[in-house]
């Protein structure tokens, strides 16, 4: 079997790869909705596949890994190896996770960080009302994650929340606004901590997801502030998201100075950069995403190194959309015992739910979602549905 084109359209706000085949079969892959822009990346890597056998997902990886790079830049890498691997599985007639080793569950645990409401504004108040309304939720979600602090609108509702520099009208999602917090800021954010537990008690764990943009010293104070809390996590305290490092040992400092969980991982590009964070016990919990760390293959690897070092996992997965999910149901399904739950994707509209083909119509219950097993990644995007939003230079995606 050899490739015979690499194609990508961007369906709603998705990037969406297409890699085809000399033998009909062909496969796909998903960029999260917040990476429109990347489409030419994608397109980049067409001459370097074109002629491999894409069920040597490693060979073919090989070629093009190294072209890759922190968030956004591994996504085009990561979507590729994610519509090899759906090949593979098409060509084989199993399920990915059958190919990467077969599964250890046979459900798939699930926290809620997308399905939400507009918040009605950054008070204590109106975080209580929403975590109210996550439980409410049919998925019965066993966990779900607030952004606070500058992941969340208050660094700009909130007056004089801290003593750095604020964009104003920066273009960028994730872009990152950095500085002490005030007093007045952090007392702030333990009374919205404090809201949000009074509702959610210890029925529905919490999760925060707190920057990128603390000093060292505020993430230390809050960490400890919160102990009594018993939150699940603080995620990307110091970096995270679109920052293009890591640094380790500050977060090595953060994590042994308290009892609260520490969690990165999101925006880092392959095992290699996960090395120190894992080796010297820098976090509690990575969250690397299949769709920027540079595939499923890749997310597993950089599991079992954390489990070795009794480091937890919990993917990031929020933007990846219907397709992407597949990618995260498949390898999660062969993760070990360090494996808490994915974040549960949304895509970028909600038509996407009549295009996605494998689907069972309630896709979470009791925060739990059943394995695919259609060959490959089990899902596919009903062609013909789809043409209504294909834009003209994208007409022959589907040939």
């Amino acid at each position: 079997m050899k490739i015979t084109d690499l194609r990508c359209a961007v369906i709603g706000k998705h990037p969406i790869v297409r890699i085809v085949t000399d033998e009909g079969l062909y496969g796909l892959g998903e960029v999260e909705f917040t990476k429109s822009h990347l489409k030419p990346w994608v397109l980049h890597f067409r001459e370097a596949l074109i002629g491999e056998d894409p069920t040597d997902v490693e060979r073919v990886m090989l070629k093009i890994r190294q072209r890759g790079s922190f968030k956004p830049y591994g996504a085009a890498v990561s979507a590729i190896e994610h519509a090899l691997w759906d090949i593979a599985g098409k060509a084989a007639g199993v399920p990915v996770y059958k190919l990467l080793g077969g599964k250890v569950r046979d459900k798939v645990r699930v926290y809620n960080g997308s399905i939400r409401q507009e918040r009605t504004g950054d008070r204590p108040e109106d975080y209580a009302a929403d975590v109210k309304w996550m439980m409410e939720q049919p998925q019965n979600f066993f966990m779900v994650k607030q952004g606070i602090s500058f992941h969340s609108n208050m660094k700009d509702t909130f007056e004089d929340f801290h003593y750095g520099v604020t964009q104003k009208k920066a273009g960028y999602h994730g872009a990152m606004d950095q500085g002490m917090i005030s007093e007045r800021g952090f007392n702030h954010m333990l009374d919205c901590v404090i809201a949000m537990k009074e509702v959610l008690g210890d029925t529905v764990s919490l999760a925060l997801d707190c920057g990128p943009g603390w000093m060292l010293p505020d993430a230390i104070k809050f960490a400890r502030a919160v102990e009594k809390y018993n939150l699940m996590w603080l995620e990307d305290m110091l970096t995270g998201d679109y920052v293009p490092w890591v640094n380790p040992q500050a977060y090595r400092e953060l994590t042994t100075s308290t009892s609260t969980p520490i969690h990165t991982g999101e925006q880092i590009y392959l095992r290699h950069n996960f090395k120190e964070l894992i080796e010297t016990q820098a976090v509690r919990v990575i969250g690397p995403d299949p769709a920027d760390v540079g595939g499923i293959a890749e997310l597993k690897w950089v599991a079992e190194h954390a489990y070795m070092h009794s480091i937890l996992m919990a993917p990031h997965g929020i933007a990846n959309g219907l397709l992407g999910l597949g990618a995260l149901i498949n390898v999660c399904a062969t993760l070990p015992a360090n494996y808490i739950a994915f974040e549960y994707p949304t895509a970028s509209d909600p038509w996407w739910e009549d295009l996605v083909i494998g689907l069972p119509p309630q896709i979470v219950k009791d925060s739990m979602v059943d394995l695919l097993e259609a060959p490959g990644l089990g899902l596919d995007i009903d062609a013909e549905a789809a043409r209504t939003y294909l834009r003209e230079e994208d007409a022959g995606f589907f040939d």
